[in-house]
């Protein structure tokens, strides 16, 4: 995980955050009650949000809600690439790799 834009830049509301997941890779399944708005820029990925299991592709924008169990997994042969954003307020926002 890259912080983009978070505290550190004086933005008012969100923090913005840049994801890398190589083949065969996943973010950890996990929920939390602050939403996630997610921008798929490279790759195809497996998100798995509140029980359901979709494909995005790059250029796909999706909402996930507070406190749904989700995690992105990367089945392909190539890396997949996200951006996302969640509130300043929520411990994702703070400007620590790995948060």
């Amino acid at each position: 995980m890259q912080m983009l834009m978070g505290r550190a830049d004086a933005t008012p509301n969100f923090a913005m955050r840049h994801f890398v997941v190589a083949p065969g890779g996943h973010t950890p399944r996990h929920s939390h009650p602050w939403e996630h708005e997610v921008y798929v820029t490279e790759g195809v990925l497996r998100t798995e949000c509140g029980g359901e299991s979709i494909e995005v592709f790059a250029g796909d924008a999706l909402l996930i809600p507070g406190d749904a169990t989700h995690q992105f997994v990367n089945e392909s042969d190539a890396q997949a690439r996200f951006l996302c954003m969640v509130p300043l307020e929520s411990e994702c926002g703070r400007d620590v790799p790995g948060s």
